[in-house]
């Protein structure tokens, strides 16, 4: 009896799975740049601003997850890899002017400042509920433990974690960063 039960959850979740896949070819195609072997559930997450989107070859973005990039850039490298709910938000509201609601401040009032590009570079691990806000670069081979806030830049190799994110520690040494970029690079031939 337990066994039908498994196979009656499994194929509850197949109508999901499948109207993602029918509809993403479409989103793929309305993104600014997508590459190939990207895993995306478009229709379970929520995007905004698909012709500010870029995501590199090999890259999985997870069902639940969040991206806002309608007024400035989101770029995510290659090989990238998001626990569940990732929230990825370039812009802001602005909040300066008296005698207005945010919620009713035009895009058009909006700063420059309130908008910024996120750029993710290639093979970073970001954990659960990582939530990574405009400005932010995090550079390549670095990882962001779950539930972190990153709101500032860190370098390539980075271990990251926190509310506000801090750098933890640094992945590898100077040397192993050497190497490890030598076996990539080497393997991509």
């Amino acid at each position: 009896m337990r066994g039908i039960h498994k196979l009656l959850v499994k194929m509850s979740l197949l109508p999901v799975y499948l109207w993602d896949m029918m509809w993403c070819w479409a989103w793929k195609r309305s993104m600014k740049n997508c590459g190939k072997g990207v895993y995306l559930r478009p229709l379970s997450s929520d995007i905004k601003g698909l012709e500010n989107l870029s995501i590199g070859d090999g890259t999985s973005i997870p069902k639940g997850s969040t991206f806002y990039c309608t007024e400035a850039p989101l770029t995510i490298g290659r090989k990238v890899i998001f626990g569940p709910h990732p929230t990825i938000i370039t812009g802001d509201h602005r909040t300066d002017i008296i005698g207005k609601y945010i919620i009713d401040v035009t895009v058009s009032e909006k700063l420059q400042e309130n908008d910024a590009p996120v750029v993710i570079e290639d093979d970073v691990w970001c954990g659960a509920n990582v939530t990574i806000l405009k400005g932010v670069t995090i550079g390549r081979g670095s990882i962001v433990a779950a539930g972190a806030v990153v709101t500032q830049s860190f370098p390539p190799y980075s271990i990251i974690g926190g509310v506000p994110a801090k750098l933890l520690k640094q992945r590898f040494t100077s040397q192993e960063i050497e190497e490890h970029e030598r076996l990539l690079n080497n393997n991509k031939s």
